[in-house]
């Protein structure tokens, strides 16, 4: 069993900066960590996602330009740096680490508030 401790969120104002990160509780072979979020009312959604091993990002289209996810190799940790945020942000964001098709595992979710 894997657990995800997520860091970071709050509250900020339109066109400021937060950082969120998630450390894993052990090694594993990860296929990939990355981000999700869910306002309410709407359905979960990828943020952003980085393969482990080689590092290749993807970003949601809503997110490219603002948001940077980075990890830690050897910490087991990810990060997600968001710039210029927008009230749409708005979201509980989760931690989501993949080790294949049919083993995953989620964080608790940490808010992100972002003011107009």
């Amino acid at each position: 069993q894997v657990q995800l401790v997520e860091s970071g969120g709050g509250l900020v104002q339109a066109g400021g900066s937060l950082g969120l990160s998630c450390a894993a509780s052990r090694t594993s072979v990860y296929y990939a960590m990355g981000w999700f979020r869910q306002a309410p009312g709407k359905e979960r959604e990828l943020v952003a996602r980085i393969i482990w091993r080689g590092g290749d990002t993807h970003y949601a289209d809503s997110v490219k330009g603002r948001f940077t996810i980075s990890r830690d190799y050897y910490k087991n940790t990810v990060y997600l740096q968001m710039n210029n945020l927008e009230p749409e942000d708005t979201a509980v964001y989760y931690c989501n680490a993949v080790v294949s098709a049919s083993v995953q595992y989620w964080g608790k979710g940490t808010q992100v508030t972002v003011s107009s």
